[in-house]
Parts: structure tokens; C-alpha cells; sequence
């Protein structure tokens, strides 16, 4: 068994988070999203993958290689065009000859699902109860059967959605030569979906698990439900009087210095500085490099690698990108007022809770607030008690 997976998209929605990087390499539980793909593709048997690469493909090579290191065999294939699901699997023919799966790259499933997905007759379509299903492709099903298939509609017909999870043959590459161009301007995997399920020969597998990462709020579900599945592991360094309740994975050559307190499920990656007298508090990941300092709280956040959150700073909530700096006293704000959910440029996060989304190399002076549902663009530089609303460009200058 083959497996494709689909990582040439930029993930437009991500930014300014993928201004540096491709959505499928946004870090999850201090790995790329598209790791643990890989590996529970692996897991469920499968030795050999198609990565479909395009938007930051040197990222993805550069990380991932020939596969040795996660015990597969990758291969690579270009798409210079992001022209639709369509077009990215239509790349692939010729390399694939017999039964394979196909995934969207931006997603956490499980490889249990995956192994016995592979059991089934192709052509089959993984499905997901969701308690949202305005947001994706909305199946209806007769037994196993997929009976229609239904992009985003305001009234769904069911709570089914398609998953981005298939098995296939290699007849779907026939099915792939007359797909029109949409209106989207894309060439889309659901119009040759479209044919089977009008011959009645498109059958639904019901997944057990299955976590979207769609939008960048959606990185911090999916962060804190890997870091609940995670086993405790200390490679580094815990000084005298730290309290640790609840897993911690600790990375090479960190260090925890005293009077630190961390609760609920935390990774923390190589060569940092927490502390002393840090508080970092559940569900939270913070990468490689990282230094959080004297009298900063973190909650619940997703901290890229090599940034700075020295002092006296409070960070809730929140994705922070990589090598950004904190001046003293600088905090971000994760709760309205009105305990209402919290939109970010008109869209709802879903969150009751959420702060900011920063971009790399971001710094900020000394004591400014960064006010919820804020988003901050890459090389930003904020000066001394400035507050920030809103949505800011990248390299916005504010004095």
C-alpha cells in the first residue's frame, strides 16, 4: 500500500504564520503538522509516501528527506501552480499502480483509522461527525453508501463532512482527466468524487478521530490534544524547587530553574530557559531555543522557536511565531469583557479564550498590550507602551 499526501498549499488563512514556512510545517507539540501525518501513516504499515509539494517545498524536503528517519520511503512530486486537489493528485499519476491512500496534509488522524481504511474496497471516502458542518464538505449516507456530497453550505444536510481522507485506485486518474476548471479557478477532487457517487460507487468510512487545522486558532486544539496523548520525558535539566504537576516533556540541554511552577500537559524543546519563577500552564508548547523568563506566565499557547519572553510578561492563548522578543511587561489579552466569543477580521475563532496571533521577528518595547483577537504581521516592530487592536501588516513600524 501507497500513500499521497497533499502539502504544496500556502495556507493563506495561517498567515502572517506562513509568511516563513508552509502550513503543513507549523509546529504541533514542537513538530511540523505533517510529521505527525507521517508518522501515523507509518504506523498503520504503509512504507512508502508521495509527498505533493509546492508553496515552501524546501522546508519539507530539507526536514523530511528520503523518509529514513521516520522508517518510510518519500518521494517528491512539484506542484509550481496551487491549481486545486485535483490538479495536486493528477501530478502524482504514474507513480502510484496500485491501491493508495490520499490525505490532505493539513490534519491529525489516527493510525489505527488509516490501517483499517486500508482493508476497505477504493473507491472509499473517510467521514467525521462534526458539530460544525457549514465549515467543510457536508456528505449524506445511506448505510455505507455516500449519497451527495455538498461544499459549505449554510444549511447543511447532515453533521457528515468529508475528511480529506480517501482510498483509492489508480482509475481515479481517468475520473482526474475531465475535471473542469471551477469557479474558484481550481480543478477540484470533489467534481470527480461527483461521478462515483452518481454511479453509487463511493462508499464512507467513519473515522474515529480526526482534528482540522484549517485556521490558526485550530493549532491550538490540535497542540493540546497531541500533548494529552504524550508521555512525560526529561532530557535537560530541573533545578531544586520546581513544581511540576501533570506531563512535561523537557528537551536537550534546557534547563527548568527554580521557583518555576508548570502544570497540565507542556513540551518544552532543547536548549531553553524557563524560569526562575516562570508559570507555564497547560496545553502549552514551546519550541527550540526559547527563553521564558522571570515572572512570565504562559497559558495554553504555541511558542516557535528561538523567542524571547524575558519578563514580567503574560502570554494566554496565543500562537507566537519564531525570534520574537518581549519587552519587559508586555502581555496579550485572551478574554473579552463580555466573556463573548472572540472573531479575528470578522471570522469566529470558536473560542470564548484567545489572544493573538504574532508573526516572526516581532519586537515589542517595554509594556505594551496586545488587546484579543489581535493579529500582528511578521518583522512588526511595536514601540513602548503602544496597544495593539486589530490586524497589523507585516513590517508595520508602530513609534
Amino acid at each position: 500500500m501507497e500513500c499521497v499526501i497533499l502539502a504544496a498549499g500556502e495556507g493563506t488563512r495561517m498567515r502572517p504564520l506562513t509568511a516563513e514556512r508552509p502550513k503543513v510545517m507549523l509546529p504541533l507539540a514542537n513538530r511540523p503538522m505533517l510529521e505527525h501525518l507521517v508518522r501515523a501513516v507509518t504506523e498503520a504499515g504503509i512504507t512508502s509516501i508521495t509527498l505533493v509539494v509546492g508553496y515552501g517545498e524546501r522546508e519539507v524536503r530539507e526536514w523530511f528527506g528520503d523518509g529514513s528517519r521516520l522508517g518510510v520511503t518519500i518521494r517528491y512530486v512539484v506542484q509550481r501552480r496551487q491549481l486545486g486537489t485535483a490538479d495536486a493528485l493528477r501530478a502524482t499519476k504514474g507513480l502510484v499502480t496500485d491501491r493508495f491512500l490520499m490525505l490532505n496534509g493539513d490534519m491529525i488522524v489516527d493510525a489505527a483509522d488509516l490501517a483499517d481504511l486500508c482493508t476497505r474496497e477504493a473507491p472509499c471516502m473517510g467521514v467525521y461527525e462534526s458539530d460544525h458542518p457549514q465549515d467543510y464538505g457536508v456528505v449524506t449516507i445511506d448505510g455505507d453508501q455516500i449519497t451527495g456530497l455538498e461544499e459549505k453550505s449554510r444549511q447543511p444536510k447532515s453533521r457528515m463532512i468529508n475528511a480529506g481522507v480517501y482510498l483509492f485506485d489508480p482509475e481515479i486518474y481517468k475520473r482526474l482527466e475531465g475535471v473542469p476548471l471551477s469557479g474558484r479557478g481550481e480543478y477540484e477532487l470533489t467534481d470527480a468524487l461527483a461521478d462515483y457517487i452518481a454511479e453509487g460507487n463511493l462508499s464512507a468510512y467513519r473515522l474515529s478521530t480526526w482534528m482540522d487545522v484549517g485556521a490558526p486558532w485550530d493549532l491550538l486544539g490540535a497542540s493540546a490534544a497531541l500533548l494529552a496523548r504524550m508521555k512525560p520525558a526529561c532530557e535537560g535539566t530541573v533545578e531544586d524547587g520546581v513544581v511540576v504537576h501533570g506531563k512535561l516533556v523537557l528537551g536537550k540541554n534546557s534547563v527548568v530553574k527554580s521557583g518555576t511552577y508548570i502544570e497540565g500537559d507542556c513540551i518544552v524543546g532543547e536548549g531553553c530557559t524557563i524560569g526562575p519563577h516562570a508559570y507555564i500552564r497547560g496545553s502549552t508548547a514551546i519550541g527550540d531555543g526559547c527563553h521564558i523568563g522571570h515572572a512570565v506566565e504562559v497559558k495554553n499557547s504555541i511558542v516557535f522557536a528561538g523567542t524571547k519572553i524575558p519578563h514580567f510578561n503574560y502570554i494566554g492563548d496565543s500562537i507566537i511565531g519564531s525570534q520574537c522578543n518581549f519587552g519587559a511587561g508586555t502581555k496579550v489579552a485572551n478574554l473579552r469583557h463580555d466573556h463573548g466569543t472572540v472573531s479575528i477580521n470578522g471570522r469566529s475563532t470558536g473560542r470564548r479564550k484567545f489572544g493573538a496571533i504574532i508573526g516572526d521577528h516581532v519586537l515589542f518595547g517595554i509594556n505594551c498590550s496586545v488587546n484579543v483577537g489581535s493579529v500582528i504581521g511578521s518583522y512588526s516592530l511595536i514601540g513602548p507602551h503602544s496597544l495593539v487592536e486589530g490586524t497589523l501588516k507585516d513590517r508595520t513600524v508602530i513609534r
